[in-house]
């Protein structure tokens, strides 16, 4: 299906925004919990770990495969609202 070049700039525009808002999501737990904060969450036990232990070790990786289903159920939407769904 042909998109028009409005549409295209549009849609390009909300992908970015998107990709935009969960690399910061990424960062701010990659970076942040793992290695900013650490020691404020290190304070604060997580099943007998600090947490600050634990975000850099198993938190973050949840967190990641939380983000990779949200950004595949917001691209969804995304495409339905362009109609430029697979």
């Amino acid at each position: 299906m042909s998109i028009s070049s409005e549409s295209a700039k549009a849609y390009w525009g909300e992908n970015l925004r998107i990709i935009m808002f969960y690399l910061a999501i990424w960062f701010v737990v990659s970076y942040g919990c793992g290695i900013l904060f650490v020691d404020a969450l290190d304070k604060i036990d997580f099943f007998g770990f600090p947490l600050g232990f634990w975000f850099g070790q198993q938190g973050s990786i949840f967190v990641f495969v939380v983000l990779i289903w949200a950004y595949v159920a917001s691209m969804n939407k995304l495409d339905a609202k362009y109609d430029v769904q697979e």
